[in-house]
């Protein structure tokens, strides 16, 4: 096992990606306790740096695998305390201190590899797949780390978990399109008579287009109204997190739906919508089981 000098020195690295990163990891806030935020950064920099192995750069496909399989052959050196990379040194450590599934690791990376062979998704089921690796591993190590394993909780995480994902799909159609990713299930799509190559080609209309988006909003506001059966799971301080994270989520599906055009729009919040937003946390927060009964906000 590394040394106690060698495990701080890969604290430090971690939490220096974190910080120098643009972008933060979803539950990296002041609102997590002090002693929780160096092992969000850790798994923070192993979640973000194989990101960067599938998306960024000039690889090919066959080097993005293989530099993904490096990474998980690094995981499994660390179970047995053999890595040398101070990222999986760290890693190591915190999957010891809080007794980490070292599968929620794997489905991240899993969900990587699904990034590099993207092929879309032909149906709910394979979106839900998808997210079950790409975005549900996040909220049950966020539990995790809070001692929280109730199979209810959990289940309530990784709907809205999933449900963020499909969030993110639905208002990026402008930034993904041309990129050549439609995500929207092939499913919804039959049932207005076009394909995945119709949308990737700019044929398809808004008009036309609109009934499938307004079933890929209506499914993923089904599982946002799973979700607030956590509430009432969470200390103060990961309830207010989490409320921020239903209220704004749902908003930007809700303005999302409301865009006259979502194929070359994207969602904005004004400052209406930031106030209702503001209103749902406090009265989520205040008020969990009411909204764990209700299912929605």
């Amino acid at each position: 096992m590394p040394n106690t000098s060698r495990v701080q020195q890969a604290y430090v690295h971690c939490h220096n990606i974190a910080n120098e990163h643009y972008e933060n990891f979803p539950t990296a806030s002041l609102l997590l306790k002090k002693q929780l935020r160096p092992a969000v950064a850790v798994i923070y920099t192993f979640a973000r740096t194989a990101d960067d192995f599938a998306d960024e750069g000039d690889f090919t496909v066959a080097q993005r695998l293989a530099m993904l399989d490096d990474w998980e052959h690094q995981l499994d050196l660390s179970l047995e305390g053999k890595s040398e990379n101070l990222v999986f040194i760290a890693l190591a450590d915190v999957m010891h201190t809080f007794d980490l599934d070292v599968q929620l690791f794997r489905d991240l990376l899993k969900a990587f590899r699904m990034d590099v062979s993207f092929k879309g998704f032909k149906t709910l089921d394979e979106l839900i797949f998808y997210a079950k690796h790409s975005a549900d591993p996040v909220g049950r190590l966020m539990l995790a780390l809070h001692g929280i394993n109730d199979t209810k909780a959990l289940q309530a995480s990784d709907a809205i978990c999933t449900a963020l994902q499909l969030t993110n799909f639905w208002q990026d159609f402008k930034v993904d399109i041309p990129k050549g990713r439609c995500y929207l299930a092939d499913e919804w799509l039959s049932k207005v008579n076009i394909s995945r190559d119709d949308v990737l080609q700019g044929s398809v209309g808004i008009e036309t287009l609109r009934p499938a988006i307004d079933e890929a909003i209506s499914e993923t506001q089904k599982l946002f109204n799973q979700g607030y059966a956590l509430l009432p799971y969470l200390p103060l301080r990961l309830r207010i997190q989490i409320a921020a994270t239903l209220a704004g989520g749902t908003s930007i599906l809700h303005v999302t739906q409301a865009l006259e055009n979502p194929l070359q729009q994207r969602p904005t919040l004004n400052k209406l919508d930031w106030l209702k937003v503001s209103l749902s946390i406090v009265s989520m927060t205040l008020r969990p089981n009411y909204y764990s009964q209700r299912g929605y906000a």
